[in-house]
């Protein structure tokens, strides 16, 4: 068996060595911290013959609580014990686990393969590997890359104090581990706490896409429909933009619409609205009917479209988007304030087939930090439209105020916030993340 050592200067980059060198189904034999750097003892899948474990090896594992206790990767490489061999590590992610290795005896002198006799029955399948042994695996899989994890955050806030204390912030407020690494990438290292912090939210302000008061649809006019999940507020939002018409250019220069025949009393919500303002209001069960309706409405200033509020994991989203597929109809996607940030990226993908003109950002009185949307928005190169900030019509909607919304997003935490990182928290975090988009997506360098 060909064993090869790697030493860098960081985890991350000897693992990405041992990619690069033996692929990436590569086992990890050992690990351990050295003078300026990490060594990683590895060997290829090919030279790495598989056995099925025993249920004496199986009685040998350490149990949860004593895989806890297992001793610091910089010190002692963390193993994982074979019958009558030199006990097998925990690998990190991304990486196949050994099961068991076979004796040297075997490795040195493989006996040939035994021929069947004529007539005799066909050798039996091999054993399954028991569910419990797998899980034991990946508990001390889970404990190497946790202390890896926590031995790169170490070296990196002694590096680079300014770029590490940046990034606590980042994650305390509420962005993701991505949109932090992202960027933070070109962080000048001759910067204070202070100065990093103004230098990131600069960044970001850059990358935010909003529209101003000289591009306001309201003024441009076209046919615009409201779209995303069910309690948005996209009923009370299309009022609000419809009052913000009716001042600026009269009640007949808009035109309500409401595709949603399913929820009670969600016609009548939107009619009564339009009555207040002297708008007419219509109904469109189909896309047939959608098209009829606009084509009576082509001369209209503003028409806009209130939609059915659904899951974005329902079915009928991509009916609602080949609704709008052969139309004239721009797509504004709310998204709230309140949700997480991964619940945001899956109703921005739910809606990513329609026409998305940008999005509204809604709830925003109600959201403790702003951080997760904002946050979703940039990294999907949403453009933002208006801010909803409660249920007054119209008065609650405006212009999106990127300083000031920056300002609440960058919002750091108390000192005794429940949900403030500690330690090396931000580093496993930041791990936990880059793990996920490795089993996602393969293993990249």
């Amino acid at each position: 068996m060909n064993v090869r050592k790697f030493i860098a200067a960081t985890a991350r980059d000897a693992l990405r060595k041992v990619k690069e060198t033996l692929g990436p189904d590569a086992i990890i034999l050992s690990n351990r911290g050295i003078p300026g750097g990490v060594e990683i003892m590895a060997v290829a899948a090919r030279d790495m013959e598989m056995i099925v474990p025993t249920r004496e090896y199986e009685s040998t594992l350490p149990r949860r609580n004593e895989s806890a206790a297992s001793p610091s990767v910089e010190s002692t490489p963390l193993r994982v014990a074979a019958p009558a061999q030199q006990p097998a590590p925990a690998q990190p992610a991304g990486y196949r686990t050994a099961r068991s290795l076979p004796p040297r005896a075997a490795r040195s002198t493989p006996a040939p393969a035994a021929q069947p006799l004529v007539g005799s029955a066909p050798p039996p399948a091999a054993d399954v590997v028991p569910a419990a042994v797998m899980e034991e695996i990946r508990t001390l899989r889970r404990i190497v890359e946790q202390q890896l994890a926590g031995f790169a955050w170490g070296e990196a806030a002694r590096a680079q104090p300014t770029k590490t204390e940046t990034l606590r912030h980042m994650l305390d407020a509420g962005f993701s581990p991505q949109f932090a690494r992202d960027l933070l990438a070109d962080l000048p290292r001759d910067l204070d706490a202070g100065q990093a912090l103004a230098w990131v939210k600069g960044v970001a302000e850059r990358a935010m896409l909003t529209i101003n008061g000289e591009t306001d649809i309201v003024d441009q006019g076209g046919i615009y429909a409201l779209v995303g999940p069910t309690g948005v507020g996209k009923t009370t939002t299309t009022a609000k933009l419809a009052a913000r018409c009716v001042l600026r250019h009269g009640a007949r220069k808009l035109a309500l619409v409401t595709t949603d025949g399913y929820r009670i009393g969600a016609h009548e919500q939107l009619r009564i609205y339009g009555r207040i303002l002297g708008v007419s209001v219509h109904l469109a069960r189909d896309g047939k009917d959608l098209r009829a309706t606009l084509r009576d409405l082509q001369h209209t200033h503003m028409v806009l479209i209130d939609t059915m509020g659904m899951s974005q994991r329902d079915r009928m989203v991509s009916e609602q988007v080949a609704m709008f597929g052969d139309s004239d109809v721009k797509s504004l996607l709310l998204l709230s304030a309140t949700s997480r940030g991964d619940t945001l990226d899956d109703v921005v993908r739910a809606y990513s087939g329609m026409d998305l003109a940008g999005c509204v950002l809604t709830k925003v009185d109600e959201a403790a930090s702003l951080a997760s949307s904002l946050d979703v928005i940039i990294r999907h190169g949403l453009r933002l439209y208006y801010v909803s900030n409660g249920q007054r019509v119209p008065e609650d909607l405006h212009l999106p105020n990127r300083p000031y919304l920056l300002h609440r997003a960058f919002k750091d935490l108390p000192e005794t916030s429940p949900h403030r990182l500690a330690g090396v928290e931000p580093g496993l975090m930041v791990a936990s993340a880059a793990a996920s988009v490795l089993s996602a997506g393969g293993l990249r360098g």
